[in-house]
């Protein structure tokens, strides 16, 4: 097992592995910019090492002084988190090249299925169903022509990297030459990658993943589905594990996800999310060759640290489990607790935090890395915690997150709390009636 490791990532995520390590005797170094000085995963990390300014390419994307930081203080491996350098292949390629472990899927895994394109091939490869769209589109010209045969609305997508990031959807051709440039300048900005492929949108679907573990040798193991309907701007708020989807089509789910990740000798935690239309058909996405933001809601229904698992599978002592020894028990919600004001457009709402209290209780687990005092950076992603609950019925744990929701309480930036409040009262999401188009159908804004 590792003796230290250096985690490229800074928020909640540095934190969760930073926990996870300490546990497992493993010390740890966290790189920071200067707009996170004075963050929690920077004070209880063992070391920590100032990477650069707050402009991300100058700092949690500055390939260059990330292996510095890790040759200097001697880490054997580095864990990537999600976002930043987490899927980015030559980032893992050239960990290997200086005897660092990339504690991720290989290179190799990554080009292959963690890019949209490569994803959609394989996924074609494998028998699994995709929706109609493109490979990398060359220019705007190359995209006007694949909208005209793949039909409008479309939908722009980073190739490289999630999250929503990098994704436009298109209804006219006049749209689609000024969004084709956005889309690839966000990819370029949050991915490092401009590559951009397009896909017939769809209005109305469920947006399902399979988390999946792989030990590199072909052996792949799945652990659930979630559900992740509830998103604004195509980023997901609200996740919940199992779906309530059908149990037939949920296995059939399942096994393409397992099929993919083995096609390729998948190492590590992964996610291959898929769509599901109202009449049942399921399309593959895309793989996320990381660990998620929601991956907690599947570490509550089995038990599991996703991290540790991926810590032993880095290290070489592989996945000691067999499907069967995967048991889910009961149902788990997360609510993404971000700096954004719902009444105006989810508008960013960086700034100091005057008073923090989270929830507590049986079934209540809290992600996050923000305190009194600290004042939110406004050069980053918004997500300020997750607040993730279980229960032994979907029924219950919506009752346990209403009642986590109205006992968490954070003064000063305006957070998404309020909105998820409405969303447990909501008797569409109740019943389990959720679509991505949820929060313009199903909730008054």
């Amino acid at each position: 097992m590792f003796k230290k490791i250096l985690i490229a990532n800074r928020g909640e995520i540095a934190l969760r592995v930073i926990r996870t390590a300490r546990e497992m005797g493993i010390k740890t170094v966290v790189v920071y910019s200067t707009a996170d000085e004075k963050s929690l995963p920077v004070l209880l990390a063992d070391e920590s090492v100032c990477v650069g300014p707050p402009a991300s390419n100058a700092s949690y994307l500055n390939i260059p002084n990330i292996l510095s930081a890790a040759l200097m203080t001697g880490a054997e491996g580095i864990h990537p988190g999600y976002g930043f350098m987490a899927e980015n292949p030559d980032f893992a390629e050239m960990c290997r090249e200086h005897g660092i472990v990339f504690i991720g899927p290989t290179p190799e895994s990554m080009r292959a299925l963690g890019s949209k394109a490569g994803g959609r091939e394989i996924a074609a490869n494998s028998n699994v169903p995709v929706v109609p769209g493109t490979g990398v589109l060359e220019d705007v010209d190359a995209a006007l022509l694949a909208a005209k045969q793949v039909g409008y609305p479309v939908l722009l997508k980073a190739s490289a990297g999630g999250g929503g990031r990098g994704q436009k959807v298109v209804r006219t051709q006049e749209e689609l030459k000024s969004a084709f440039n956005q889309a690839q300048e966000e990819a370029r900005l949050y991915f490092g990658d401009p590559a951009i492929i397009m896909e017939k949108f769809l209005e109305e679907f469920r947006h399902v993943e399979v988390q999946v573990m792989g030990d590199g040798k072909g052996h792949v193991i799945h652990i659930g589905e979630r559900d992740c309907s509830i998103q604004r701007r195509n980023q997901k708020l609200i996740e919940e594990a199992p779906s309530t989807l059908p149990a037939t089509l949920r296995q059939e789910i399942l096994d393409a996800g397992v099929r993919l990740a083995q096609h390729v000798n998948y190492a590590g935690a992964g996610t291959l999310e898929f769509i599901v239309d109202r009449d049942g058909h399921y399309y593959f996405m895309e793989m996320n060759t990381r660990i998620q933001v929601e991956h907690c809601v599947s570490e509550m229904i089995s038990g599991l640290d996703f991290v540790k698992m991926q810590l032993q599978i880095a290290a070489g002592e592989g996945l000691a489990l067999k499907q069967e020894d995967i048991v889910l028990r009961g149902h788990s919600i997360e609510c993404r607790l971000n700096a954004e004001d719902p009444d105006k457009d989810f508008r960013p709402a960086a700034g100091k935090i005057e008073e923090v209290h989270f929830a507590g209780g049986p079934g209540v687990r809290v992600d996050s890395h923000v305190y009194t005092g600290y004042v939110i950076p406004p050069h980053y992603d918004s997500l300020i915690g997750k607040l993730i609950v279980h229960h032994d019925t979907r029924e219950l744990a919506i009752a346990r997150m209403k009642r986590a929701l109205e006992e968490t309480v954070i003064q000063g930036p305006k957070t998404t709390i309020p909105l998820y409040v409405k969303i447990m009262d909501n008797p569409f999401y109740k019943r389990g009636a959720v679509m991505t188009n949820f929060l313009k159908t199903r909730m008054e804004m």
